[in-house]
């Protein structure tokens, strides 16, 4: 297979396509990434192996920005072609009109509640055009461009399959109990903790085991992983178009316990936990100390 690599965010690392036949496009749209938090632009601490051999093998653009600071918006404009001037979503736009959307719990039993204002279906996007020219069209990640069953849904906007959070703020958790395949709502073995959840009282934030909740038994991430790959490879010889919008390393900042021991020993030998609060935040001690090394690495 020929492939053609986009990575947005903190910049592109690109395989130049032969102009005479039809390259497999996967595009990865990084959720709130600095360019300067990968190796290919420079960083030394936090490893991306997989990525510093793309852009080794392929390119780096210094200058592909993002359309807007904030998500719906910056997907609008990478979607549509228009920039934000003139794109239809021009904000985060909550659709609170609907009732209490900012309730989690509620928003997972309620799709009515889940997802932004939907894009019109009278838009052209991205993938709408390229399944006119024969592409099989994937989304795996966060969409935020329409709630289930309006017409903004990522199955009406032009993309044969869908895995991931319809809703940014139900992204807010990466052990989520649900995810979307195409329309239908996908149940998780995973218990509800709602963003914003504390230490239970009296709990000792020098414990690690007080912050076991954080981190459940499906991630998100790593289903996305698996839903990537197999759109890929069902695909066959039909040019294909893959979305890939991870929700890392977007807060809340949960990671799998093998990844957490990983960099606990790389960069602080080993340091107990400090408490949490705001986001159901995994671990926030150690992303302190990350930051630390970043500045210090300059």
């Amino acid at each position: 297979m020929k492939y053609s690599l986009l990575f947005l965010s903190a910049g592109l690392a690109a395989v130049p396509a032969l102009a005479k036949e039809k390259p497999n496009i996967v595009y990865i749209l990084a959720d709130d990434l600095g360019y300067t938090e990968i190796g290919p632009y420079g960083q030394k601490l936090i490893e991306t192996p997989n990525l510093e051999m793309l852009a080794l093998n392929g390119m780096r653009f210094t200058q592909h920005y993002c359309g807007s600071p904030v998500s719906a918006p910056s997907r609008c404009v990478l979607l549509t072609g228009r920039h934000a001037g003139h794109a239809y979503i021009r904000g985060n736009h909550e659709w609170s009109e609907r009732g209490d959307v900012w309730n989690y719990a509620k928003a997972v039993e309620d799709p009515g509640l889940e997802g932004q204002y939907p894009l019109p279906d009278s838009i052209l996007t991205l993938p709408e055009y390229l399944k006119t020219a024969g592409y099989r069209t994937g989304l795996v990640g966060k969409w935020g461009l329409g709630a289930p069953g309006s017409e903004g849904a990522p199955n009406l906007q032009g993309f044969d399959f869908f895995f991931g959070f319809n809703c940014q703020r139900q992204a807010h958790n990466h052990y989520p109990k649900h995810i979307w395949k195409n329309d239908e709502k996908i149940w998780l073995d995973n218990e509800m903790v709602p963003p914003g959840t504390r230490l239970d009282p009296g709990s000792d934030p020098m414990d690690p085991a007080s912050y076991r909740r954080y981190t459940q038994k499906e991630y998100a991430g790593e289903l996305f992983i698996r839903e990537a790959e197999s759109f890929i490879e069902s695909s066959g010889e039909q040019p294909f178009f893959l979305l890939f919008t991870p929700t890392i390393p977007h807060v809340a900042l949960q990671a799998p316990e093998d990844w957490v021991k990983r960099y606990v020993e790389k960069l602080v030998d080993g340091d107990v936990l400090q408490e949490t609060t705001g986001y159901a935040r995994n671990r926030v001690f150690l992303a302190n100390k990350i930051f630390e090394a970043l500045e210090n690495s300059g």
